[in-house]
């Protein structure tokens, strides 16, 4: 299923990968390099909502992507946030942190805010033709649950 939420962060074209209950979004704008949507699929706005599946199915997913994560981008921390304000469905948006700069394709991805909170107004908001490329490449490394990454 797909709810608002996800359309919001570019689902289905920034889609990484997808299970029975949580997608993997590349986030549109790019707190720092790898900054991921992780969206529940089901039709629940509350964190207690979520099926004991959706839980079960979370820690999986949680270790794929920080070892996606990890070898993208090496960072030094990651932070899971769920804010839920503007968009109400359940999803974190996930903050690999870094001190200093990471690139992809010649661009710079700061951390803005390292070591404090992640500076969300600081975002690199790449090019389209640039998100879909860090989309292909998170992709091509995922190799988590329901491990076929989205095509």
């Amino acid at each position: 299923m797909t709810n608002a939420t996800m359309r919001k962060f570019g689902h289905p074209q920034t889609l990484v990968a997808e299970t029975a209950h949580w997608s993997v979004l590349v986030r549109p704008q790019q707190v720092t390099l790898g900054s991921l949507v992780l969206a529940c699929r089901e039709p629940v706005r509350a964190f207690g909502e979520v099926s004991p599946g959706a839980f079960a199915e979370l820690q999986p997913v949680v270790s794929a992507l920080e070892a996606l994560l990890s070898g993208f981008v090496a960072y030094e921390r990651i932070n899971y946030l769920m804010l839920m304000m503007v968009d109400p469905d359940v999803h974190f948006h996930v903050i690999p942190r870094y001190q200093g700069t990471r690139s992809f394709e010649g661009t710079a991805f700061p951390d803005a805010g390292w070591p404090a909170q992640p500076a969300l107004g600081s975002a690199v908001e790449p090019a389209p033709e640039m998100l879909d490329r860090i989309v292909a490449a998170l992709r091509g490394r995922w190799a988590g649950p329901g491990a076929q990454a989205q095509a």
